[in-house]
Protein backbone atom coordinates (compact mmCIF):
# COMPACT_ATOMS: atom_id res chain seq x y z
CA UNK A 1 0.00 0.00 0.00
CA UNK A 2 1.15 3.26 -0.97
CA UNK A 3 1.64 6.57 1.47
CA UNK A 4 -0.83 9.37 0.53
CA UNK A 5 2.58 11.69 0.01
CA UNK A 6 4.37 9.21 -1.98
CA UNK A 7 4.84 10.54 -5.30
CA UNK A 8 5.61 8.49 -8.81
CA UNK A 9 8.96 8.47 -9.47
CA UNK A 10 8.10 9.69 -13.38
CA UNK A 11 6.87 12.98 -11.67
CA UNK A 12 10.11 13.57 -9.67
CA UNK A 13 12.39 13.93 -12.97
CA UNK A 14 10.35 17.26 -14.03
CA UNK A 15 10.70 18.53 -10.42
CA UNK A 16 13.65 20.93 -10.69
CA UNK A 17 11.37 22.73 -13.21
CA UNK A 18 7.57 22.24 -12.28
CA UNK A 19 6.21 24.41 -9.72
CA UNK A 20 4.39 24.09 -6.37
CA UNK A 21 0.96 24.19 -6.78
CA UNK A 22 -1.12 27.30 -5.17
CA UNK A 23 -2.48 24.64 -2.71
CA UNK A 24 1.00 23.34 -1.27
CA UNK A 25 2.16 27.12 -1.22
CA UNK A 26 -0.76 28.26 1.16
CA UNK A 27 -0.15 25.30 3.25
CA UNK A 28 3.87 26.30 3.81
CA UNK A 29 3.10 30.19 4.33
CA UNK A 30 0.01 29.15 6.66
CA UNK A 31 2.15 26.62 8.52
CA UNK A 32 5.05 29.70 8.97
CA UNK A 33 3.20 32.15 9.61
CA UNK A 34 1.96 29.64 12.78
CA UNK A 35 4.63 28.77 14.20
CA UNK A 36 6.04 32.96 13.69
CA UNK A 37 2.83 34.31 15.81
CA UNK A 38 3.81 31.12 18.45
CA UNK A 39 7.06 32.00 18.81
CA UNK A 40 6.40 35.92 18.88
CA UNK A 41 3.40 34.62 21.51
CA UNK A 42 6.10 32.91 23.75
CA UNK A 43 8.94 35.34 23.69
CA UNK A 44 7.02 39.06 23.17
CA UNK A 45 3.36 39.26 23.78
CA UNK A 46 0.01 36.88 24.06
CA UNK A 47 -1.46 39.15 21.69
CA UNK A 48 0.31 37.33 18.73
CA UNK A 49 -1.86 34.39 19.28
CA UNK A 50 -4.61 36.75 16.93
CA UNK A 51 -2.27 36.19 14.19
CA UNK A 52 -2.93 31.88 14.51
CA UNK A 53 -6.34 33.09 15.07
CA UNK A 54 -6.49 35.32 11.66
CA UNK A 55 -4.48 32.47 9.57
CA UNK A 56 -7.27 30.09 10.79
CA UNK A 57 -9.56 32.28 9.66
CA UNK A 58 -8.17 32.46 6.08
CA UNK A 59 -7.46 28.77 6.09
CA UNK A 60 -11.53 28.19 6.33
CA UNK A 61 -12.48 30.66 3.86
CA UNK A 62 -10.23 29.12 1.39
CA UNK A 63 -12.26 25.59 2.25
CA UNK A 64 -15.55 27.43 2.09
CA UNK A 65 -14.87 29.72 -0.68
CA UNK A 66 -12.34 28.35 -2.83
CA UNK A 67 -9.96 32.25 -2.40
CA UNK A 68 -8.49 33.85 0.29
CA UNK A 69 -6.25 36.99 0.19
CA UNK A 70 -2.76 34.85 -0.20
CA UNK A 71 -4.60 32.85 -2.53
CA UNK A 72 -5.33 35.57 -4.37
CA UNK A 73 -1.90 37.83 -4.20
CA UNK A 74 -0.34 34.27 -5.20
CA UNK A 75 -2.31 33.79 -8.28
CA UNK A 76 -2.07 37.43 -9.42
CA UNK A 77 1.36 37.99 -8.65
CA UNK A 78 3.03 34.64 -8.77
CA UNK A 79 1.16 33.17 -11.44
CA UNK A 80 0.29 29.89 -9.50
CA UNK A 81 -2.55 27.78 -10.31
CA UNK A 82 -4.55 25.55 -8.27
CA UNK A 83 -5.23 22.10 -8.58
CA UNK A 84 -8.19 21.85 -6.19
CA UNK A 85 -9.83 24.30 -8.12
CA UNK A 86 -8.42 24.22 -11.24
CA UNK A 87 -10.90 26.08 -13.65
CA UNK A 88 -11.28 29.00 -11.26
CA UNK A 89 -9.95 32.17 -12.44
CA UNK A 90 -9.39 35.47 -10.34
CA UNK A 91 -10.67 38.20 -12.82
CA UNK A 92 -8.31 41.47 -12.97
Amino acid sequence: MRSACATPSSSRSGASTSRWPLERVLFALAGSMTLLSALLAALVSPWFLLLTAFVGVNQWLYVAVGACPASIVLRRFFSLRSVVYPRQEVSS
